[in-house]
């Protein structure tokens, strides 16, 4: 459990990094978000999961 609490707090790390030094690039982002099909969407959201499992997995096995 501490190291999902872990991930987490990485994660917001670096969210707010990515919003405190490029605002712009993040409004850009934001807003090709909401204009990308969802089915884009969902996509680029499995690979991302599939990315991360991969890279923990290399890191722990």
């Amino acid at each position: 459990m501490t190291d999902l609490v872990v991930a987490l707090g990485l994660l917001l790390a670096i969210e707010g990094l990515l919003l405190a030094c490029a605002p712009e690039f993040s409004r850009r982002m934001a807003a090709e978000i909401l204009a990308a099909p969802g089915e884009r969407l969902r996509l680029t959201g499995v690979v991302a999961a599939v990315v991360g499992v991969a890279i923990i997995w290399l890191c722990l096995g």
